[in-house]
């Protein structure tokens, strides 16, 4: 295997990329700041005067604050597509509570007797609030922006999932990746980020009371600046725009190796495979990455470009397993092994489009199939113990973890816990490494390129042969981890571009080269 490269040389190889991402990053926050400045100040300026609008306006912010990351980010794609408009959107939905608040309070907070010695010296509503409320009750509204500035830096990693940028993209790609280095390598830097902006808010926090008009101006002529940062991806000018997962950006067998051995040239922007789909069926992207068994492709009629290159090698799917778990239950070898052969591509993808498109549960789907098949059997009784079965986040991997799942407790007495939606390769992996679960369907390319991370020479002499590339990695994992392969369940889900059917007949697109061709001439 590869020695890894450290933190500092993987950084200093990638820092121009960390350097647009950390822009990128900034300009999220910030112009999604600047906005919830503009409307949350005045807000709690006016609620601070109209107080029966307190309690609502600030139940509505408490509400939005609730709303978990991802799932606002989610929300925000029908209405406005992916890219950095429906970040900027969430992000600033998210920073209003905390300056909102703050304003309110500390407008509430200035002492009754000043505001009266105001008024008796003469003062309108309006200088009051410019002369005296405002100075007074700025540290505690600026309190209030340095809390919406680092929850926004964090919130901002996220966005990439919907195709934003920022620093999210290593964080997740190398989540996906098994990349120690690439997720450190976006965390840092989002970390220090907030770190940093806490500081320079507190700084201003600080400034005594005649300093505060100059500090009042100051924030916005600054977010504005830092906003200028955020350079608007090229993809909105892009005749054809790609969207890719993090885990395909950095992998060999994605887009790193369509650039060496196709020379494919694409703007690309990354993207979560939950909206990717939807996206390049709603035209908000032309090419993206899949998995050739996945359900969507028959749901949004998307076509298979054939890699006629052959640099996807063979993605076949079989349960693995720590050893002293078969050591301990023998009869739990050929349980899982009954699954062995049963599912070709075309049945994966069937599943797939029940659980994907269709929406029926993994569980339905996985016991229909099982009983057509006659494999099903009514649960024993559990008493003897515990098998821990783990998936990743993705339908395939719930359907498979469900299928295990009735076949152990159809025949044998062992309890099974599931344990589903563990995220990407990493995870997965580290969980069964780390006896965290005892096992989960996985796929011989990914144990090859990302967990065995094997040496150009080797992949080169495996070449797509489905047997070796098997052998291999039964081999290797046994020997360096203590883990089995157990046999393929039968389907080779590899990754593959696509892109919409009607629009690659259009253009004559049926191979990757073929579009690296219709690039080339464009």
């Amino acid at each position: 295997m590869n020695d890894a490269p450290t933190l500092f040389y993987f950084m200093k190889e990638q820092s121009g990329k960390i350097f647009d991402q950390l822009l990128q990053h900034i300009g999220l926050t910030f112009i999604s700041l600047l906005f919830a400045v503009i409307i949350g100040v005045p807000l709690g300026i006016y609620i601070s005067r109209k107080r029966k609008l307190a309690a609502p306006v600030l139940g509505i912010t408490n509400v939005l604050q609730t709303i978990p990351s991802i799932a606002l980010l989610g929300f925000m794609i029908p209405l406005l597509g992916i890219g950095p408009v429906p970040a900027i959107v969430a992000l600033f939905l998210y920073a209003l509570l905390p300056i909102v608040r703050n304003t309110y309070t500390g407008m509430n907070e200035v002492d009754p007797i000043v505001l009266e010695s105001a008024k008796g010296m003469g003062m309108t509503t309006g200088q009051i609030l410019r002369k005296v409320k405002l100075p007074l009750s700025m540290p505690v509204i600026l309190a209030g922006i340095r809390t919406a500035t680092v929850i926004n830096v964090g919130v901002a990693t996220l966005a990439s999932y919907i195709g934003a940028g920022g620093l999210g993209e290593f964080i997740f790609g190398g989540i996906a990746l098994n990349n120690t280095n690439m997720i450190l390598a976006g965390a840092i830097p989002a970390a220090l980020l907030a770190i940093f902006f806490d500081f320079i808010l507190s700084r201003l926090q600080k400034l005594n009371v005649r300093k505060v008009r100059i500090s009042f101006w100051l924030i916005p002529v600054c977010i504005v600046v830092l906003s200028s940062f955020y350079i608007l991806p090229d993809f909105y000018r892009s005749k054809m725009l790609a969207g890719f997962t993090p885990e395909f950006m950095g992998r060999e067998d994605g887009y790193l190796g369509l650039k060496k051995v196709y020379k494919l040239n694409i703007r690309t922007v990354v993207i979560s495979d939950a909206v990717m789909y939807k996206a390049v069926y709603e035209k908000k992207l032309d090419v993206i990455d899949g998995y050739s068994t996945d359900g969507r492709l028959k749901a949004f009629d998307l076509k298979i470009l054939k890699d006629d290159k052959g640099i996807f090698p063979p993605y076949y799917a079989a349960p693995l397993v720590r050893s002293e778990i078969l050591a301990k239950y023998p009869e739990l070898k050929s349980v899982l092994n009954q699954l062995s052969g049963k599912i070709n591509d075309s049945v994966m993808t069937e599943l797939n489009y029940q659980v994907d498109y269709l929406k029926r549960s993994p569980e339905q789907v996985a016991k229909q199939f099982l009983m057509e098949r006659s494999l099903y059997k009514n649960p024993l009784i559990a008493d003897k113990g515990t098998i821990r079965i783990g998936s990743k986040i993705f339908g395939e991997q719930y359907i498979l973890a469900a299928m295990y799942s009735m076949l152990i407790r159809g025949n044998t007495h062992l309890k099974v816990e599931t344990k589903t939606g563990l995220g990407g390769t990493k995870i997965c992996f580290d969980a069964l490494v780390n006896q965290q679960i005892d096992m989960y369907p996985e796929y011989t390319g990914t144990g090859l390129l990302v967990i065995l991370q094997a040496p150009g020479a080797v992949i080169a002499k495996l070449g797509s042969n489905s047997e070796k590339v098997y052998t291999y990695v039964q081999s290797e994992f046994l020997k360096n981890y203590n883990l089995e392969w157990l046999k393929p369940i039968g389907f080779n889900n590899t990754y593959a571009l696509m892109m919409r059917r009607k629009q690659a007949d259009e253009k004559g697109i049926q191979r990757i080269s073929d579009l690296v061709n219709y690039l080339n001439n464009k």
